[in-house]
């Protein structure tokens, strides 16, 4: 993965250092830079060598990823959003053996629709709930749950425009499995 300044840099994003997120709107004071380090130390609450667990990291990830694309890199937003589809409308038990898979699936699928991009939602529009809601209102490994999957949900809803071509991947990729 491409460093993320270098990221933002190449596509002509300047990021902030102080105040809140510029992207999802986290009450930071360092800015993204803070909301990524709260979402790289994870929320420990929640136990992740636990099996049943995994499912939250996916949640986080893709929530993250989809909230702050101009630092993840707009290609990998069919990846997040097609693994969200999966297990919000499909209950698709995602797992650290399926995710190669479905890489694999969207680079075949890409191959042929390389001009193919989906729209990003404006900033500060892709979901009111944030990494910082996360940390701040957690207070046991149940709460913590609720909060991550409503986030992801959220996210999820707000690129609601894309998710007739997701699911046109979601089913390709379920029937190829």
């Amino acid at each position: 993965m491409q460093n993320y300044i270098n990221l933002a840099e190449k596509n002509g994003v300047t990021l902030l250092d102080k105040g809140q997120c510029q992207f999802c709107g986290a009450k930071t004071k360092r800015g993204i830079h803070e909301c990524l380090e709260i979402f790289d130390l994870g929320f420990h609450e929640i136990d992740f060598s636990i099996l049943e667990n995994h499912i939250y990291r996916f949640l986080i990830v893709d929530a993250h990823t989809l909230q702050h694309p101009e630092i993840h890199g707009r290609g990998n937003n069919h990846f997040h959003l097609s693994r969200l589809h999966l297990i919000f409308v499909y209950g698709v038990k995602c797992s650290y053996e399926l995710s190669p898979k479905l890489s694999d699936y969207l680079n075949n699928y890409k191959v042929h629709r390389q001009n193919e991009y989906l729209n990003t939602p404006e900033r500060l529009q892709r979901g009111t709930i944030t990494t910082t809601d996360i940390k701040e209102k957690s207070t046991n490994e149940k709460d913590c749950k609720e909060l991550i999957r409503k986030w992801a949900w959220e996210v999820y809803e707000k690129w609601s425009i894309h998710h007739s071509i997701i699911d046109n991947i979601a089913k390709g990729f379920l029937n190829q499995t």
